[in-house]
């Protein structure tokens, strides 16, 4: 994996906690990009190393993501199966949705299968892998829709 890649990997997951971070505790946006710059990014936390993550491209989801929750939320609930919604998702694999979405929609630079693989990757940190083929299924459907 080259460095450039390594940092974008940590940038998507470093986006993911950040959401979460602002959809649990309201944190406002300046704020929490002030404070994933200063103390996260790239920064020792308790003895856990954090990786260098390319600012500018965390920067970018986390805005991105904020500014068209709206539009993402729709295109997510419209792939759930009936019956489900973005209320019973975890809150986790919501915000892994929205970033996987939004890279999808946002950054041709990107991609559509390392998009896609990078955000199921994210999934394996956190869920088990049947969550993951989840994500894997719903950003396929997503890319198909918005890459054509």
């Amino acid at each position: 994996m080259t460095a450039k890649s390594q940092s974008r990997s940590a940038a998507r997951l470093a986006a993911v906690q950040a959401l979460y971070q602002m959809d649990m505790e309201r944190t406002q946006l300046a704020r929490l990009l002030d404070e994933f710059h200063q103390h996260r990014l790239g920064k020792k936390i308790e003895d856990e190393q954090y990786a260098d993550a390319e600012v500018a491209f965390f920067d970018d989801l986390v805005k991105g993501v904020d500014a068209r929750r709206d539009e993402i939320d729709v295109m997510v609930s419209d792939r759930l199966a009936q019956g489900w919604s973005l209320a019973r998702l975890d809150k986790t694999m919501v915000q892994i949705l929205r970033c996987g979405t939004y890279e999808l929609l946002a950054r041709p630079d990107v991609p559509k299968a390392a998009a896609i693989t990078e955000y199921v990757d994210v999934a394996h940190a956190f869920f088990e892998p049947r969550e993951a083929k989840f994500v894997n299924g719903l950003l396929d459907a997503i890319a198909r829709d918005v890459r054509a």
